[in-house]
C-alpha cells in the first residue's frame, strides 16, 4: 500500500541512521529540520540501515518490539481498514506502517488509520524509534508518563485525535524531540514554562482548549514555527517574543483571547515570512519595527482593536502577499498603503474617513485602549534595522530596571 511513500519514509530513516553513524566516528554533521514527514501508511517490510546496538542484543530488540506492538494491538478496539491483520507473528518490520532500522524498529507511521484506542506505556519500549506518527485516527484518554523513555524519538504527531488531559509534560522529557505535534485534540490547562525552554523546531498547539498566559520562557525557543492558534489563551503577548531564535518563520496566535500591545520585537525576525495575530483583542499602534519583516508574506492582525494610522511602515513591505487590518480601530491610511489592493489588502471595519465598509461613526468615537502605553522605543527616522537588536536589548533592559525600583510600573 503506497510504496512510494513508503520508499520514501525507508530513505529518511536510512538517512538519519547515516548521520547518526557518521556523527558517532567524530565527523561533525548539523542537522536541520523539525517539520516531520506526512507520509501515509505503507507496508511495514522495508528493512533499512544496520543499527546493531553493542548494548542490547538484536533478538532482545526485536523480542521488546514485539511485546510493545502487540500490547498496543490489544488496545485498538476499532481498525476499520484492516491495517493491524499484518500486525501477526514476531516479524515485526513486516508489520503495516512500522519501518525498521535491523534490528530495531525506528519508526512508526499510522497516519490517516482511523484506529481507535489508546496509547500504551509499552511503547516506550521502542527506545530506537525516531518517529511516531499517529494523526488522524481516534486515540483517547493520556500521553502515558513511559514516554519519557523514548530517547531517539525526533518527531512526535499526535494531531487530530480525541486526546485529552493537561499539557503532556512527558513530551518535554524527551531529549531527542524537535517535531511535537498536538493540535486538534481536547488538551486543556496552562502551557508549562519548560515548553520553550526546550530545543523544539516546530510547535503545533492549535485547536486545542489550552489557557492562561503565554509563558514569558517563550523568549527562550528556538522555534521556527510555533502555532498556538484557536485556543483561549489570554494576557499579552510575552515581552521576550524578541528574544527567540533568528530563523523563525510562522507565528499564529490567532483566535485566542490576547490584550495588550504587539511587542517592539516584532521587527527583529527578518526571515519571518507568517504574522498572524487575528481575532484577539490586542490595542495600541503598531511598532514600527514592522518596517524591518522584509520576507513576510503573510501579515493578519484582523480582528482585534488596534488604533492609529496605517502608515509606509506596515505598507512598504516588499514581500507582502496578503494584508489583513480588517475590523479594528485604525484611523488613517498612507498613500503607500492606498496602493497595495492588489495583493489582497483588507482595511474594511475600521475609522478611516472617506473609505467604503467602516464603522459607523459613533464607533470610532471612543478608541479601546486609547491610554494604553506600549512603551514604544525611540527609533531613528529611517528605522535602520541592523541596529534593532541593540535598540531593543537597551530599552528592555531599562523597563526592567524601572520595573525593579517602581511598583507603579504598568
Amino acid at each position: 500500500m503506497l510504496p512510494n511513500k513508503a520508499c520514501l519514509l525507508a530513505f529518511l530513516l536510512l538517512l538519519r541512521s547515516t548521520i547518526h553513524l557518521t556523527a558517532a566516528i567524530g565527523v561533525s554533521v548539523g542537522v536541520g529540520g523539525g517539520f516531520g514527514v506526512g507520509v501515509g501508511i505503507g507496508n511495514g517490510n522495508g528493512n533499512v540501515g544496520n543499527g546493531n546496538t553493542p548494548s542490547e542484543p538484536p533478538s532482545s530488540k526485536l523480542e521488546s518490539a514485539y511485546k510493545a506492538l502487540q500490547a498496543w494491538k490489544s488496545a485498538i478496539s476499532d481498525d476499520p481498514l484492516k491495517l493491524l491483520d499484518s500486525w501477526v507473528g514476531p516479524n515485526v518490520c513486516s508489520y503495516k506502517g512500522v519501518f525498521c532500522s535491523p534490528p530495531q524498529v525506528a519508526g512508526i507511521d499510522l497516519n490517516h488509520a482511523n484506529l481507535q484506542g489508546t496509547l500504551v506505556k509499552e511503547l516506550s519500549l521502542l527506545v530506537d524509534m525516531s518517529l511516531l506518527h499517529l494523526n488522524s485516527n481516534r486515540f483517547s484518554g493520556t500521553v502515558p508518563d513511559t514516554f519519557k523513555d523514548l530517547v531517539s524519538l525526533e518527531e512526535l504527531d499526535l494531531s487530530n485525535n480525541h486526546l485529552s488531559g493537561p499539557f503532556p509534560i512527558v513530551t518535554l522529557y524527551m531529549p531527542s524531540l524537535l517535531y511535537l505535534d498536538l493540535r486538534f485534540n481536547s488538551f486543556s490547562g496552562q502551557l508549562p514554562d519548560e515548553l520553550f525552554n526546550r530545543k523544539l523546531d516546530a510547535i503545533f498547539l492549535n485547536n486545542n482548549q489550552f489557557q492562561g498566559e503565554i509563558p514569558q520562557s517563550l523568549g527562550n525557543s528556538p522555534a521556527s514555527v510555533i502555532n498556538l492558534a484557536n485556543n483561549k489563551l489570554s494576557g499579552n503577548i510575552p515581552t521576550s517574543f524578541g528574544l527567540m531564535g533568528n530563523k523563525l518563520k510562522e507565528v499564529l496566535f490567532l483566535n485566542n483571547q490576547l490584550t495588550g500591545c504587539i511587542p517592539e520585537g516584532v521587527g527583529l525576525f527578518d526571515e519571518l515570512e507568517v504574522f498572524d495575530v487575528s481575532f484577539n483583542s490586542l490595542m495600541g499602534h503598531l511598532p514600527d519595527t514592522i518596517s524591518c519583516l522584509q520576507d513576510i508574506e503573510v501579515l493578519n492582525l484582523g480582528h482585534n482593536k488596534l488604533s492609529g494610522e496605517l502608515s509606509d511602515v506596515i505598507c512598504s513591505l516588499t514581500s507582502l502577499v496578503n494584508l489583513t487590518v480588517a475590523y479594528n480601530f485604525f484611523s488613517g491610511l498612507s498613500q503607500q498603503c492606498s496602493r497595495l489592493f492588489n495583493i489582497g489588502f483588507d482595511f474594511s471595519g475600521n475609522c478611516i474617513p472617506g473609505r467604503d465598509m467602516q464603522r459607523p461613526q459613533p464607533e470610532c468615537s471612543v478608541i479601546p485602549g486609547g491610554t494604553l502605553n506600549c512603551l514604544r522605543i525611540p527609533t531613528p527616522r529611517p528605522l535602520v534595522c541592523a541596529s534593532l537588536p541593540r535598540i531593543i536589548f537597551s530599552n528592555n533592559m531599562q523597563s526592567s530596571s524601572h520595573h525593579t525600583s517602581s511598583s507603579s510600573y504598568p
